[in-house]
């Protein structure tokens, strides 16, 4: 696909006549008739990530993903493949593993029974005890269908699904100028939030909360309504794409050093050199532009080699139907992930992970989600969010933001006063996810 059949299939995202209107009512937020909905007739069908290619680098690694009641887990062939299995012994359903790790083989705790790699049984107790026949070499775990993109490993539980670059279209030829194989996950965090796992979805889905929730973007993410562009396809998947320059209507006041004047400086662009706030706003950011396409070899900026004008500068803040969302910057991208709670709609988990683009002599990495962090893989963390207390070390960053928002809105949704989404123009992507669901709900997908 390229990028004219890429235009031709974008939906305008700030044109609501796009739509149907569906109400967005607060049940599919709280009910869990809703949620059981959702788990027959979507998560079943779409394609999930179990985790990154770098945590399989030989035979016999592998991870672990556990999404509401299934669990699943990819491991590393001989041949370089991957290949994925319910995480369920065949025998009498035992669990086979808990943690990523790298083993030859699974062995059940429960009876012994032990799995190849490739999920083949390779020994029972007593296998000539078995009536319908000794069951080593005959039987195999259940395989799901498996694939990778982005630097992260995909699965999915319906034999029907499309291929996954097809299910993702049209975002692995919108991205593929980003090198997101050789990422580094410099932060990993799994937050444990009292919320629908749709807030993020609707939140990532709109910038209009940002300007009275994250009053420290504006000076260097431009927010102005009319410099922003609101994208949307067919398969449910959406983005916005705003300028790295400070919004012309959020000034700082005299006095104060603005983060522009950083980035500038960074690139031997001097601040001052410009007459008026505007004209940095606007020239600067294409000087930048400039300065990035001259000197990016020789400081190191080698994932700059393929980007264009506004990849080297812009942020497409990007949702992947249904849970994911990532943010694309010049220099690391951030991914969010919600899932539901297995049982209760008013909780899920939240995934942070911070990947950033090695640079040449870098050590220190300056992540917009989790501040400043070393060049190196990072430790998986487990947090409950406990109204902020439970992740000190982000309070400052954007996302703590956020979820501090979510449990506040998750509670309004309970309200009898509150009806149905009141949207602006901007916020068209919110519906337009809801309607995808929908389609998938009623039988349209």
């Amino acid at each position: 696909m390229g990028r004219q059949d890429i235009d031709a299939l974008m939906i305008d995202g700030r044109n609501a006549a796009n739509l149907r209107g569906d109400p967005i009512t607060g049940d599919r937020y709280t009910s869990p008739e809703f949620m059981k909905r959702e788990w027959d007739h979507m998560w079943t069908r779409i394609w999930h990530i179990a985790g990154r290619t770098a945590e399989l680098e030989e035979a016999g690694d592998y991870v672990v993903h556990d999404f509401m009641n299934e669990s699943v887990f990819c491991v590393k062939q001989e041949d370089g493949s991957i290949k994925a299995f319910y995480n369920s012994c065949r025998h009498r359903g035992m669990r086979l593993v808990w943690d990523a790790s790298s083993q030859d083989s699974f062995q059940c705790p429960y009876h012994g029974w032990v799995w190849g790699k490739d999920g083949v049984l390779e020994k029972a107790q007593d296998p000539e005890d078995f009536p319908q026949g000794n069951p080593c070499g005959k039987l195999k775990l259940k395989e799901l269908r498996c694939a990778t993109w982005g630097g992260f490993v995909w699965y999915t539980m319906d034999d029907e699904a499309p291929e996954l670059l097809d299910f993702l279209s049209p975002m692995p030829e919108l991205y593929k100028n980003y090198p997101m194989d050789t990422g580094v996950r410099v932060f990993w965090m799994k937050i444990d939030l009292e919320t629908n796992w749709k807030f993020a979805t609707d939140n990532f889905s709109e910038s209009y909360h940002t300007r009275t929730a994250h009053p420290q973007v504006p000076p260097w993410i431009d927010q102005d309504v009319d410099t922003a562009r609101h994208e949307m396809w067919p398969g449910g998947h959406g983005r916005t794409v705003q300028p790295m320059r400070p919004s012309l209507s959020d000034r700082l006041p005299e006095g104060v050093q603005h983060p522009f004047d950083m980035i500038l400086q960074q690139w031997d662009i001097d601040p001052a050199s410009y007459p008026d706030f505007e004209t940095k706003a606007m020239q600067g950011w294409l000087d930048l532009k400039a300065a990035k396409k001259r000197l990016w070899q020789e400081r190191g900026y080698v994932h700059y080699e393929h980007m264009d004008d506004e990849e080297i500068t812009d942020s497409p803040h990007t949702v992947m139907f249904p849970n994911v969302t990532i943010s694309f910057l010049p220099d690391n991208v951030i991914l969010f992930r919600t899932e539901p709670h297995p049982t209760d709609p008013n909780k899920c988990t939240f995934d942070l992970w911070c990947m950033a683009f090695p640079v040449a002599g870098q050590t220190m990495v300056e992540s917009i989600m989790a501040g400043p962090q070393p060049l190196r893989e990072a430790e998986f963390q487990h947090r409950a969010f406990d109204n902020g207390r439970g992740v000190p070390e982000i309070k400052d960053q954007i996302v703590y933001q956020d979820m501090m928002l979510a449990e506040g809105q998750q509670r309004g949704m309970h309200s009898r006063g509150y009806e149905d989404a009141y949207l602006s123009g901007q916020e068209t992507r919110v519906r337009f996810f809801h309607e995808v669901l929908n389609d998938y709900l009623e039988g349209r997908r």
